[in-house]
């Protein structure tokens, strides 16, 4: 398995325990954004597509995608 990405919050590093920690949460919100969404008005629609846009900005650096 790939080690976790390094994970550097206000100069510290994260072990991997929150690294992983960070990678569920990043996903499950992904999951439950594409599951619920935030709202059926253009609001919410844009709001989504904002979050999912900074999530792969995030999958990205952390080599979860390319």
């Amino acid at each position: 398995m790939k080690d976790e990405a390094e994970v550097i919050i206000n100069g510290i590093r994260m072990g991997d325990g929150c690294a992983l920690t960070i990678r569920v949460a990043i996903e499950v919100f992904a999951a439950h954004l594409v599951e619920k969404g935030c709202g059926e008005d253009e609001h919410g629609k844009q709001l989504c597509l904002n979050y999912m846009d900074r999530i792969n900005d995030i999958r990205r650096a952390m080599g979860i995608i390319e």
